[in-house]
């Protein structure tokens, strides 16, 4: 093949020029935002200050400022002095304490039935767990008042079989009652970050404590406890928070003895028209609320929930 002499380009006529370095990606890139990306938080911050942040201020606001006049604080003297929110408090208190034992308690039992247990249906349970939760709560608290309330199918069954004019369960309308609807209610909150906890459990350390000679308990003492807890306490540091602002429960339940915090403010806000005594317990309420919130968080980080 003959050898061709190299051309050089015509005068006056240059080749394409060189692409930069990155191309014309790597340009796009380095190009200016129009938009600084900090604005794109404008809106929802703007939406959250209106429709909630406003709202609590204006709460915070008339605590410290009724509008029927008095210093900072005199509301807040008032209602920390009064026997009707030292008492709602303490029932407040006793209830969420109570419910919260007693989900961790139920859970922790079925959890351990339904993840180690073979039985028919385990699966459908398990996942109808997860449809529970979306349930509200005065749904339960009427289930069991259709059961146990005072025109409820045990009174009737108990009518009917004595003959007598009314039945002796009328445990509902006490603080036992919404104990008990809280428990039914609550206990799925604690099952689910359970069951994910149980679902990740090296079984090889059941089966060489099962060779080993061990028995059941020892080994739920042993090995699935330790392992559990940081559930247990993500799981009951949510139902915690939630005990402590249940409201539909104990209205459902007619407990009218029965007084917690937001039905204080309900009383305080809608019965009584004192919109500064409910707006102190409001806020105290919100207090308690974010610093148990707060402890669940630092739990449930923990425990990897």
């Amino acid at each position: 093949m003959p050898h061709q002499p190299v051309r050089s380009p015509a005068p006056g006529r240059q080749g394409p020029p060189a692409e930069a370095p990155g191309g014309f990606a790597a340009q796009a890139a380095r190009a200016p935002r129009t938009v600084p990306g900090h604005l794109w938080a404008v809106p929802p911050v703007a939406v959250l200050a209106a429709f909630f942040l406003y709202p609590l201020a204006l709460v915070v606001q008339q605590s410290l400022s009724p509008e029927d006049g008095g210093g900072a604080f005199d509301a807040y003297a008032s209602v920390f002095a009064s026997h009707s929110f030292r008492e709602a408090l303490g029932t407040t208190v006793w209830l969420a304490v109570g419910a919260t034992a007693g989900c961790l308690v139920l859970g922790f039992a079925l959890a351990l039935v339904i993840a180690f247990v073979p039985f028919p249906g385990a699966r459908a349970v398990a996942k109808f767990i997860d449809v529970f939760l979306s349930f509200p709560s005065f749904l339960i608290t009427l289930a069991l008042l259709f059961l146990y309330g005072t025109v409820g199918m045990a009174n009737g069954l108990w009518t009917d079989v004595f003959g007598a004019a009314d039945g002796p369960f009328r445990f509902l309308a006490t603080p036992w009652g919404v104990l008990l609807a809280e428990i039914t209610y609550f206990t799925p909150f604690v099952m689910r970050p359970l069951l994910a906890s149980f679902s990740q459990l090296d079984t090889a350390q059941l089966e060489v404590a099962s060779s080993l000679g061990a028995r059941p308990a020892r080994i739920v003492r042993r090995v699935i406890l330790p392992d559990s807890l940081p559930a247990l306490a993500a799981g009951g540091s949510l139902v915690l928070v939630m005990c402590l602002n249940e409201f539909g429960i104990v209205l459902f339940t007619g407990a009218k003895g029965v007084t917690t915090l937001p039905t204080l403010v309900y009383g305080k806000a809608v019965l009584e028209s004192d919109y500064a005594a409910a707006c102190v317990v409001a806020v105290v309420n919100i207090v308690i609320s974010v610093g148990l919130f707060g402890l669940y968080r630092v739990v449930s980080k923990r425990a990897g929930a």
